[in-house]
Parts: structure tokens; sequence; C-alpha cells
């Protein structure tokens, strides 16, 4: 389970990478998508920083979840 946790932090960063390309599109639809995308970005890094004890990144995910969440209703107020 240990090998499975360690490789996590590469699928965590291709995926934030995604995130943040969908997050550059004019359609909100795929703004929202990559919110979302982001989400679970920010799920990915918090299991393989409970893992590691990287209490900072933790909270970082934590808190950048939270804008992310606020970033969802912003576009769909748009």
């Amino acid at each position: 389970m240990d090998e499975f946790i360690d490789f996590l932090q590469w699928p965590a960063m291709l995926v934030t990478l995604t995130a943040a390309y969908l997050i550059g599109s004019k359609r909100a639809e795929r703004r929202v998508f990559g919110f979302c995308t982001f989400i679970l970005s920010n799920v990915l890094w918090i299991v393989w920083g409970i893992h590691d004890e990287a209490w900072a990144l933790i909270a970082l995910q934590t808190a950048l979840m939270v804008t992310n969440i606020r970033g969802i209703f912003k576009n769909e107020s748009t």
C-alpha cells in the first residue's frame, strides 16, 4: 500500500495540470469542470500528504479546495 500512496503524487500532479488547463477555458462549463478536477487533485494531494505527514501541504490543499468550491459557485452565477 505504501508504494501505491508514493505513486499517487504523479496522478495528482497530472490531474492538477489538467485542471489548470480547463480553468483557462472561455466556456463556463469547462471552467466548472476544471474546478471539480482541482477538487479531485486536492483530495489526491491530501491523501498523499497524510501518508507522508506533510501537514503544511494538507492545510494548503484544504484551503485551495475551499477556493475551488467558491469558484464553482462564482461560475454558475455568471
